[in-house]
């Protein structure tokens, strides 16, 4: 009687028991890596990447940040997705930034979705620039059309909300980032001070090295920017920041006229243009006046590199050459 070998059937078994790993595998959301990465630390989101920066800084590795608005998408006017939501209800904390049109817009909504999650606004303590003279609207919290969304955003209460752009704020929002770890996790409440303490001593080297190069005579001391996301920025240090946005809107004709006669009535020789706003007025204004349009990322991750270009692209010696190759 012919009979298979024991080993064809032991091979068998071997790969059935195979193929049924990898289908087990592959059925996982994202895949193991992703699944095993996402459950070996707890998880503290933020809203941007500015503020995933600073968290980083002083959480280490105790902690997975993610931000809630994704790299080159504005937070002024970004929804989240379904997912995001649901992997919120599974975040330590979340860490806001204040004042930005999306925690305006979702705040209540993502505490009402996760109402077990801490909650930690890391603007707490800064003073505030308040400017009525741009009231912005979020039409999506009160069933406005899409196309307004586009041009128009609502600062509560007035505030400007681009507080991290801001050596003098930074400190203040790791103070905040630094309470909050201590809250959550105050088993680790010394390793999270030395993190502070560093980022604390790069901060001010970052500021020292700004106020070095815009103490120079001929440092351009007014700006022009298409949205003004440098107001803290400019009042550190004095500057003049001049928007191009007029209500948060593409200016009027006339509004155009007027900013080709300011910026060469106060000499300016640089437009910040940011990568989520249109640059074609900016380009406009740059021809009339022989000024140059560099472009900037607030929303960077990399803050302390764009707070150094940004102040670098107003000092003297830096002609309309090295600032192209800035763009």
């Amino acid at each position: 009687m012919k009979y298979k070998p024991i080993y064809d059937l032991t091979m068998k078994k071997t790969y059935l028991l195979l193929l049924i790993t990898i289908l087990a595998t592959s059925c996982k959301p994202g895949g193991s890596q992703t699944q095993n990465s996402n459950d070996s630390k707890p998880v503290i989101t933020v809203t941007i990447e500015p503020l995933r920066y600073f968290t980083e800084a002083i959480a280490g590795d105790r902690f997975t940040v993610v931000s809630m608005v994704p790299k080159g998408t504005s937070p002024e006017t970004y929804d989240p997705s379904p997912q995001q939501l649901v992997d919120l209800a599974q975040s330590k904390a979340y860490f806001r930034i204040g004042y930005i049109g999306f925690e305006q817009s979702w705040i209540d909504r993502l505490t009402d979705n996760a109402p077990h999650l801490q909650f930690f606004d890391t603007s707490q303590g800064i003073e505030l620039i308040y400017d009525d003279s741009h009231p912005h609207h979020h039409p999506e919290a009160d069933g406005g059309g899409a196309s307004d969304k586009a041009h128009k955003h609502e600062h509560a209460g007035g505030v400007e909300p681009h507080v991290w752009n801001s050596t003098t704020n930074a400190q203040i929002i790791a103070g905040n980032i630094l309470s909050a770890l201590c809250t959550i996790d105050k088993a680790n409440e010394n390793a999270y001070v030395e993190r502070y303490n560093g980022l604390c001593r790069q901060i001010e080297r970052t500021d020292s090295l700004i106020r070095q190069i815009l103490s120079h005579a001929d440092t351009d001391h007014a700006f022009m920017i298409y949205h003004p996301a440098l107001s803290y920025f400019a009042r550190d240090y004095g500057l003049h920041q001049i928007p191009i946005e007029a209500g948060g809107k593409e200016p009027s004709p006339s509004h155009l006229k007027d900013l080709i006669n300011t910026c060469k009535e106060e000499k300016v020789r640089v437009i910040f243009i940011q990568p989520e706003f249109d640059r074609r007025n900016a380009d406009l204004i740059a021809r009339q006046t022989g000024t140059q349009v560099v472009s900037i990322n607030p929303l960077s991750y990399d803050w302390e590199t764009e707070m150094m270009r940004i102040a670098e692209s107003l000092a003297p010696g830096s002609s309309p050459e090295e600032r192209k190759g800035k763009e």
